[in-house]
């Protein structure tokens, strides 16, 4: 019998259909065996596909699964209408207020996060590594959804699996590139090195923003490799590959 699509939900989203998926329940093989969504993962492009079907299916079943193709960048793109894979624009966020649509992000370790605005009917996802979150996708993300009709207030921000600050070992380049008030985000490490808590900066950063509430899953894609896919640990163990996962998030038809 097929393994099952693991999702992961956040119960601050509540009753939203939404799910942090991880490697579990694809068809994909070798070194991205399990779910693989990513196209530029080296994958067989009808194993890709079929992935992200089921992953679509396991949080909206129906529902046309709409995702952007993503450089590190504050780019929010705002989903009236949903579009196919072979036309995602560049960005790191979607927004919509389409309800009987999905829409998602791929990471492996970046910081996956899905908003909320329950009241409004207004949803989004953001992809926030150290690069998109320090250059603001969140703040982008959520001025997309007040141009929507949400209020940063009501909103609520679930933040996915990502890379733990046990495991983001940095360099001073990498520091230096930070406010003085960041400090708090990096632990001493070895010498010239910091360990950097991208869940907590991320979180800080949606703080600030104004977010109503903000709630991290703490779980560490590097450290599991059965669980999840990730960028660091496949370039540690010298693999010429990698995997995405897909986080995702809906709006279900009314009644």
């Amino acid at each position: 019998m097929a393994e099952p699509v693991e999702v992961i939900r956040s119960p601050a989203l509540g009753a939203i259909p939404h799910g942090f998926l991880g490697r579990r329940g694809g068809v994909s093989t070798g070194l991205v065996a399990g779910l693989n969504v990513g196209f530029g993962a080296g994958d067989d492009p009808a194993a890709v596909a079929e992935n992200r079907r089921r992953a679509g299916a396991a949080v909206l079943p129906g529902a046309p699964l709409v995702a952007v193709h993503q450089i590190h960048s504050a780019i929010c793109a705002t989903v009236d209408e949903p579009w196919d894979d072979s036309h995602r624009p560049t960005a790191d966020a979607l927004v919509t207020a389409r309800s009987g649509t999905v829409i998602g992000i791929v990471t492996a370790d970046c910081a996956p996060i899905l908003f909320a605005d329950h009241a409004a009917g207004v949803i989004g996802a953001a992809h926030a590594g150290w690069r998109g979150a320090h250059g603001g996708v969140g703040e982008a993300t959520l001025a997309a959804m007040e141009a929507l009709g949400a209020r940063r207030e009501r909103v609520v921000a679930a933040i996915g699996p990502a890379i733990a600050q046990a495991s983001y070992e940095v360099g001073e380049d990498f520091r230096a590139q930070f406010d003085p008030a960041d400090e708090r985000f990096f632990a001493p490490g070895r010498p010239g090195h910091f360990q950097f808590d991208l869940e907590a900066y991320v979180a800080a950063r949606l703080e600030r923003a104004g977010v109503g509430a903000v709630a991290g899953l703490s779980l560490d894609t590097y450290a599991d490799q059965a669980r999840f896919y990730s960028f660091r640990r496949a370039t540690h163990l010298g693999e010429p590959n990698y995997g995405r996962q897909f986080s995702l998030i809906g709006l279900a038809h009314p009644g």
